[in-house]
């Protein structure tokens, strides 16, 4: 489906059009409309639905199908809303966000830090009487913030400014680029791919980076994102992912593994000859690949009888480590044209070549023969098919049934083997699968810590799920994978599809596991003993689900996953009918389910940093972004992180301060754009030394573009402490760069930013990336000198230093710094 309909909002007697487009050999001609799930009467259009004159009872779903006699395919479903006369989309009163202000900074006598500031839904607004109707791509127009309003909250003694919405209309939608960010590697010994090649569809869009890394923009309109990758030097067998992307805008980070082809053996092209499947670390082979003599073709279709080095790549599903590094995520199209799931027996890659050219050969009519004695269902054994993969939509096709058949060997006369044929004109990805219609949907959500507050939420975090077969006793095979997905999390949490079983709880388990940026998230403890509370979910469901952390019996290992049995929720049981498993067929339920519903977590450990913007954003939501001279993100398609680093010499951690306002563009000039704050990190090979790599808002141009600000930035440690020594090389670039910035005394450093991006020579950290939050890390790993690439955390305090504090204990009752910086006037 390379065109599907999109969701629009019409009042009541405007007119709308839903577009869809499939391809494929031969070319669908057929096309079908449904409402509802139910199909529509009347020509279809080639692939176009025209409502005329609409009704309030024609609001709901749509979704085309279209066929040929090879198949069918099925397009996401679209949501039409029709408005009564005088009924708004986008009201004006908006919704309640609160964010969390700084510490020093009660708002009642509870001590409550948090404050409304309202947020504006991006829900869509009907299209005016002018707006074509056709196939195009619409402007469209969303629900946005129409008024703010400054603010002064009483803080320490002073105020504090930030900026509220008031109002809320429509207006244009917002059109924020959506990118995929992340590295490619070998899944054995993690060398980065590099100067790969990136397909999208048959399409090649880019290369990867000297370090494995890339960056795709996500076409509009794109439901289901298909990338292939491709190793140029053909050690690594082609890996195609179906990777998750956030709809919203920004870039979600991920980690793509690549398997590497198995060393070749040298074959006679004029005998028969099989190669085992499976056989490695000891294991029983599932099955082998029969080629018979003279199999082997150029490809001009010449037989080809000399040697051969054929090279076949096993990826076994009793081994948990080739999860990661498996090809699509296991669906297909089935005779409905519904996108629907497989559960694998085993994958494998093939690659024939001359054994003196090393040219590339194709092999004729060839058998996969898989030992029944593998399949523990006794139901696959009817179901077992061998498919192969598109690598441009992703999705297994079928090549043959598998029947079974005796060995016809004297000395293994006794085991069955299941056989199917195949014919091998190019390279893909061959499967041994099953359809699986056992499914239902787990609920997860993200949180920025361990309080697990409905409204700290992480957006943006990419929760994966892989499919473990069920544990010995239970027939299948023990400690297997099936399949694997990964979601994004949204303002509600994600909801995953899995393997489930009503029968029996611990028919099928899942591994889950997040990650934000490249960061993962720690998964709710299961031992010395479980909390349903912090889980997330209410007894006695909870222990059914069997939840165990991945460190439960073994402290040493990560705290990063757990696990669950995924127990179909008994419908007669009230209290498995409220999450965090939901049948398949309640997925709306499922993705609008309170947050006071059952629902298991994940949360960020790195609780010490904190961040205020007088101009609230949500990073995880590009969309959330207001026009104003004091946001701290001044371009919403580029955002520029900063950070200086700081050495601090004392008994213990502490607190670092930035505090950021305007200094020389006339519209912002001694105006507040927000503060961060970030504790110190002690430097294992030094006593008394710690380091902080603090953010601090970048100079540059403001939101209109038209003239640069030079941020005055004050950097303040927490406790009794005093500057003693500032980078040479900083202190010159500011020296040479005036105006320069005044006040600076014992206690705090500042400087007016530099308008140039510095390098780590002189302490500072400058990182460019479309997405907030990646620019950010990828900054601390720079920053922190154990990594360039932002994924490391070790530390190194005496290194790329801007500027060093000397610190002791405050006397008691002695007044902090914050707190006198936050009184001081703004001028000062």
């Amino acid at each position: 489906m390379v065109l599907q309909p999109a969701a629009r909002v019409r009042e009541a007697g405007q007119d709308v059009t839903f577009c869809c487009k499939a391809s494929g050999a031969p070319e669908p001609l057929k096309y079908s409309w449904y409402h509802n799930g139910t199909l529509l009467q009347g020509p279809a259009g080639r692939g176009r639905l025209a409502l005329r004159g609409l009704a309030p009872e024609q609001a709901g779903t749509y979704h085309c199908k279209a066929a040929s006699e090879a198949g069918a395919i099925r397009s996401a479903p679209a949501q039409l809303t029709v408005l009564a006369p005088g009924q708004r989309s986008c009201r004006s009163e908006p919704e309640p966000s609160l964010v969390e202000l700084p510490r020093e900074c009660p708002q009642d006598a509870s001590g409550s830090r948090y404050y409304n500031v309202g947020r504006c839904p991006a829900s869509p607004c009907p299209g005016g009487p002018a707006e074509p109707s056709g196939c195009g791509q619409e402007s469209g127009r969303c629900c946005g913030v129409r008024r703010t309003e400054l603010r002064q909250l009483p803080c320490a003694g002073s105020a504090l400014p930030i900026k509220v919405v008031a109002e809320c209309g429509c207006g244009p939608c917002a059109q924020p680029r959506v990118l995929v960010r992340g590295r490619v590697t070998a899944a054995d010994t993690g060398e980065p791919l590099r100067f790969g090649h990136i397909f999208l569809g048959g399409r090649r869009v880019g290369f990867t980076g000297f370090q494995g890394s890339f960056t795709i923009e996500v076409p509009p309109d794109t439901q289901r994102l298909v990338a292939r990758f491709v190793d140029a030097q053909q050690r690594l067998v082609d890996a195609v992912k179906v990777l998750p992307f956030d709809r919203r805008g920004g870039a979600v980070y991920q980690e793509v593994k690549m398997l590497r082809k198995k060393e070749p053996v040298e074959l006679d092209g004029g005998r028969s000859n099989s190669i085992p499947l499976g056989e490695a670390g000891g294991r029983e082979p599932v099955g082998e690949l029969v080629l018979p003599a003279g199999v082997f073709l150029r490809p001009s279709g010449e037989v080809f009888n000399g040697t051969v080095k054929a090279s076949v790549t096993f990826v076994d599903p009793r081994d948990m480590s080739t999860a990661g590094a498996a090809s699509s995520d296991l669906s297909f199209a089935n005779a409905e044209g519904e996108i629907v799931p497989l559960r694998t027996y085993g994958m494998f890659a093939v690659d024939f070549r001359e054994a003196g050219s090393g040219a590339e050969l194709q092999a004729g009519p060839a058998q996969v023969r898989m030992d029944a004695g593998q399949v523990w269902m006794a139901e696959h054994l009817q179901k077992m098919k061998l498919w192969s993969l598109n690598p441009e939509s992703g999705l297994w096709e079928e090549e043959a049934v598998l029947r079974p058949a005796g060995d016809g060997r004297s000395r293994r006369e006794e085991r069955t083997f299941l056989v199917g044929n195949l014919e091998i004109r190019e390279r893909r990805l061959f499967n041994l699968d099953v359809p699986e219609d056992r499914r239902c949907f787990l609920k997860v959500r993200a949180y920025s810590n361990e309080k697990f507050k409905p409204y700290e939420q992480l957006e943006g975090a990419v929760i994966s799920l892989i499919n473990l077969e069920p544990r010995p006793g239970f027939p299948s095979n023990p400690r297997a994978w099936g399949r694997f997905d990964s979601a994004v999390t949204g303002a509600n949490g994600a909801c995953l599809p899995a393997f489930c079983d009503a029968r029996s709880p611990d028919a099928y388990a899942a591994l889950v596991t997040a990650t934000l940026g490249g960061e993962e998230l720690e998964a709710v403890a299961s031992s010395p003993e479980l909390n349903p509370s912090a889980i997330g979910v209410a007894q006695p469901y909870l222990g059914k689900l069997g939840y165990r952390r991945s460190d439960h019996e073994d402290a040493a290992l990560k705290k990063t996953a757990f696990q669950i049995n995924v127990a179909k929720p008994d419908p007669n049981k009230a209290e498995e009918n409220d999450g965090p498993v939901y049948p398949y067929r309640s997925l709306r339920e499922c993705e609008e389910a309170p947050v006071s519903a059952n629902h298991l977590r994940f949360y960020r450990v790195e609780v010490d940093k904190y961040e205020y913007n007088v101009v609230p954003f949500k990073e995880s939501d590009v969309t959330s972004w207001i026009g104003d001279y004091l946001a701290w993100w001044p371009n919403p398609q580029e955002f520029r992180a900063c950070f200086i680093k700081v050495r601090l010499e004392g008994p213990r951690e502490y607190m670092v301060r930035s505090r950021n306002v305007g200094g020389s563009h006339p519209r912002t000039r001694g105006q507040l754009y927000g503060l961060r704050d970030s504790r110190s990190v002690r430097d294992p090979r030094l006593d008394d030394a710690s380091g902080a790599c603090v953010e601090f808002k970048c100079g540059g141009m403001l939101y209109d573009q038209s003239l640069a600000d030079r941020t005055l930035v004050s950097i303040v440690p927490q406790g009794s402490c005093r500057l003693t020594a500032t980078n040479g090389l900083l202190r010159d670039y500011l020296s040479r760069h005036p105006p320069l910035a005044s006040g600076n005394h014992s206690g705090a450093f500042s400087m007016l930013a530099p308008l140039d991006p510095l390098g780590h020579n002189y302490g500072i950290y400058t990182v460019t990336d479309q997405s907030p939050r990646l620019a950010k890390e990828i900054a601390i790993g720079r920053c922190f000198a154990g990594s360039s690439d932002g994924f490391s955390r070790e530390m190194r305090a005496g290194q790329g230093t801007a500027v060093t504090f000397s610190c002791q204990e405050r006397p008691p009752g002695r007044e902090s710094f914050f707190q006198r910086l936050l009184k001081a006037p703004a001028e000062a």
